[in-house]
């Protein structure tokens, strides 16, 4: 079974939104996953996704294939996870 990180479309006519889920690849786009890891919203300008990142990494792992969209998300999130200890480590050592 290949299983896929990908997007599934649940905002109704011209207000799109996504959840970003776990799915076997022969099953359609908007129909059965196995697990919700996230949402995106184009709609707003900032701030437009959320991902669980420790579920992500777990499914990617046990070979998971990202969609190319998902994983710019994947790498965004990643780079803010990065730098979001470093600013609090910074903050606390003053």
């Amino acid at each position: 079974m290949a299983v896929k990180i990908r997007m599934k479309r649940v905002g109704t006519t011209n207000t799109p939104a996504y959840r970003i889920v776990v799915a076997d690849s022969r099953s359609p786009r908007d129909g059965k996953f196995i697990e919700e890891i996230g949402t995106y919203n184009p709609l707003k300008k900032e701030d437009n996704f959320s991902l669980n990142l420790e579920r992500a990494k777990y499914w990617v792992s046990k070979g998971a294939q990202p969609s190319d969209t998902v994983a710019s998300f994947l790498r965004k999130a990643l780079k803010a996870a990065a730098a979001a200890p470093a600013s609090v480590t910074a903050v606390a050592a003053v």
